[in-house]
């Protein structure tokens, strides 16, 4: 008889968890975690990787991958802030480009893997590659400063955070990843879209021979993903001060073991939205509460390495649980 699984021993659970120890624990060791600046630091870093972890879960659930998202966010943004600050473009035209060129290298990748049936992992690469240059182009290879808060056009800033008169910012940006994740777990789970995605995943051939169509909604968990990629450029944009062309490569991979730390499983068909949100915290909480300790950059790579591995390690034995039962 097959047991019912208790939320307390999902992996959304435990990894939620983790984050509380983790933030606890960098709390008690360092009093400077606990500043507020701190916290607002933490949520701007996780704004853009958060949704890149929403948009990559719906390729990884269907057994590929988008390593395209992180150069694209920086690529996007650098059109983006190009066409406004170069050419005059009002911001909103601006940002509503930043958007359509990720969902248009979205259609590029998902034609490519689902029409043409290429490696997701070496298609996503390539345009991984010519995402990076392509920003390069657009910038001339300069760094480009969107308008800041206090100039004509940047509005767009307080989608984010909000400074008060007494210079205290307001995350209302968290705020909008929750409302986010409630509605792309609701496409996950309760629409076609959702469905046949976690279908894919889990045998492609018998979606096919039950009359899906799995090119067309295999190609559209790829353009999900590069949507929210030029979200993510929108997010990082209103931000920072300044996107730098060459930069991004790495974003993709935080963004990836936040869903895989999450629950997502690297052979597919199973996922959530809200278990990748909730995975993302793991990485950012790591990237930024390491150095409050004293350990720098390679030690964080090693450890958040460590941590992903664990993860899949985790996937692998639920799996064998799941074939014993």
């Amino acid at each position: 008889m097959k047991k019912k699984s208790s939320i307390f021993t999902s992996q959304k659970f435990i990894v939620l968890l983790v984050v509380i120890v983790l933030f606890t624990f960098f709390s008690i060791v360092s009093p400077n975690f606990r500043q507020y600046s701190t916290m607002m630091s933490i949520l701007n870093y996780s704004y853009y990787i958060v949704l890149m972890s929403i948009g990559v879960t719906f390729p990884l659930i269907t057994g590929g991958v988008d390593l395209s998202i992180g150069t694209g966010l920086i690529c996007y943004s650098l059109a983006g802030g190009y066409l406004i600050t170069q050419k005059g473009w009002p911001v909103a035209a601006g940002l509503l480009v930043t958007v359509l060129l990720g969902v248009a290298i979205g259609v590029f990748n998902g034609v490519l893997v689902a029409f043409m049936d290429l490696p997701p992992f070496l298609t996503t690469l390539c345009t991984c590659m010519i995402t990076r240059g392509l920003g390069s182009v657009f910038s001339k290879g300069l760094g480009i400063s969107w308008p800041a808060a206090n100039e004509a056009g940047g509005w767009f800033r307080s989608i984010f955070r909000i400074t008060t008169a007494n210079n205290t910012m307001i995350p209302i940006g968290f705020v909008l990843m929750v409302i986010i994740v409630a509605l792309m777990a609701f496409v996950l789970n309760h629409t076609r879209i959702g469905r046949y995605t976690i279908a894919i995943g889990s045998n492609k051939e018998a979606t096919r021979l039950s009359g899906v169509n799995v090119k067309f909604y295999h190609t559209m968990a790829y353009v999900i993903s590069g949507f929210f990629a030029g979200l993510a450029a929108v997010a990082y944009s209103a931000v920072f001060a300044t996107v730098q062309p060459g930069t991004g490569a790495g974003f993709e991979l935080e963004a990836i073991g936040g869903a895989i730390i999450g629950g997502v499983s690297a052979a597919g068909g199973v996922g959530s939205v809200e278990g990748s949100f909730i995975g993302v915290f793991v990485i950012c909480l790591l990237k930024t509460g390491l150095p409050f300790i004293g350990l720098q950059a390679n030690w964080q790579q090693i450890i958040t390495g460590l941590v992903l591995i664990g993860a899949v390690m985790v996937d692998i034995i639920k799996k064998k649980r799941v074939e014993v039962h």
